[in-house]
């Protein structure tokens, strides 16, 4: 059965990605989501995308701003640009956008319905359905400019939206997956980002059947009828649905346990409060104990050095790692940095060899030879075995090292370019 998977509070932040970081976020989100598909199919790519902690780690690797809600449109527009050319080989298509791209999505299911004979018209139906609910009937506070929507030629779909507070400065995105759906109105949100801001109104909650019974027919009666009855209920008040477990009115069970808060705070660096230090020395460690020797493949490529078997070891954790381990997504932004040199400059030179070094071990994999793939994988699950017991450096004087070596590895920012 779906469940929500947890809640984030996204910053708003402004400016836009420059093409030297857009392009390769395209490249590195092209070659991911290849290596997940081959590695587990396209419904488990689905199943990542729907899961908020996982999306969010997903546009640090790539060198966005690690807590931002710009990771949102910037990781869509990676796949939309990345995918293209290789959506009919991979089985997978990315439609809509932020702004008036939203509004070409039917469209976009259509044709692609035309090209792959998959019923184009339910998952017009779906679309429209879901940015409904969440800009009409889940009404907190949040006013939607951003609907994605992924679809498989298995007929299989998943739905990332998002919506804009500007008096609170932040936004919520909001996740749906088709897998395992009993109806949009029987509580559908695989999850929900955001902080509560207020009185939520959920009329897509499994426990609002009555209400939105009431309210049809309450439409269907005319206006004598809803008059009346707003002057019985004036003053009285009307408890909303909370979206979030531990705001649940009295009497209304919890569930067995409570879902992960993802609080993405409003600074801009990144600080050692934000990283899980232990899961950083073991990545850290795995690259210098293990990658030399064991992916000796792999570091046959001229200029491949220790620093870019670090950034491939978040990118494997990204590929293999379990839902719980993208709890900090700060983390994987000590892959390739970020864009406003937070944590630090993007380094490009290994930013390209880690496309390029996943890029050949996934067309080996295509080819039948599976070695190079195989390896990234025991490297996630090396730095896994390595973090119970490995020590590293303090987390003040990493990010130092790697801002002192930012020049020789081709650094970039938005303010440094």
């Amino acid at each position: 059965m779906h469940q929500r998977t947890g809640s984030a509070n996204l910053p708003l932040h402004g400016g836009h990605v420059p093409l030297w970081l857009s392009s390769r976020m395209a490249a590195l989100g092209r070659v991911i989501a290849e290596a997940i598909v081959h590695e587990y199919g396209r419904d488990e790519f689905l199943r990542r995308l729907a899961h908020p902690f996982w999306f969010q780690s997903f546009g640090a690797v790539m060198g966005m701003d690690w807590h931002s809600s710009g990771i949102t449109t910037s990781v869509i527009g990676a796949l939309k640009r990345g995918l293209s050319p290789i959506q009919h080989e991979l089985g997978i298509y990315v439609c809509g956008g932020k702004g008036a791209q939203s509004r070409r999505t039917p469209d976009e299911l259509l044709q692609i319905g035309e090209s792959t004979g998959i019923d184009a018209a339910s998952m017009v139906r779906a679309s429209r359905l879901v940015a409904k609910v969440d800009s009409a009937a889940v009404q907190d506070g949040f006013d939607l400019y951003l609907h994605a929507f992924f679809a498989t030629v298995d007929g299989h779909w998943c739905v990332v939206q998002q919506g804009m507070n500007e008096q609170a400065r932040e936004a919520r995105r909001y996740h749906w997956q088709s897998e395992s759906l009993p109806g949009f109105f029987e509580s559908p949100h695989t999850a929900i980002e955001g902080r509560n801001v207020g009185a939520i109104v959920n009329l897509a909650d499994a426990r609002a059947m009555r209400s939105r019974l009431a309210g049809l027919e309450l439409a269907q009666n005319g206006p004598d009828r809803t008059v009346s009855v707003l002057r019985r209920l004036r003053g009285s008040g009307s408890a909303a649905l909370s979206l979030f477990p531990e705001l649940e009115p009295a009497g209304v069970p919890l569930p067995p346990a409570q879902l992960p808060h993802l609080r993405l705070p409003h600074h801009h660096e990144v600080r050692a409060s934000d990283v899980m230090l232990k899961r950083l020395h073991g990545t850290l460690a795995a690259a210098a104990e293990a990658g030399p020797r064991d992916y000796a493949d792999l570091l046959l490529t001229p200029g491949v050095g220790a620093r870019t078997v670090e950034a491939l070891a978040f990118v494997a954790e990204v590929l293999h790692g379990a839902p719980s381990r993208f709890s900090d997504p700060a983390r994987f932004s000590m892959a390739h940095g970020g864009k406003d040199a937070h944590p630090f400059p993007v380094p490009i030179k290994v930013f390209d060899e880690t496309i390029r070094l996943l890029k050949r071990a996934v067309d080996g994999a295509k080819l039948g030879s599976s070695e190079a793939l195989a390896a990234i994988r025991r490297l996630d699950a090396q730095a896994r075995a390595l973090e119970a017991h490995a020590t590293g450096p303090s987390f003040e004087s990493f990010i130092a090292e790697e801002k002192a070596r930012s020049a020789s590895l081709g650094g970039r920012s938005v303010t440094r370019g």
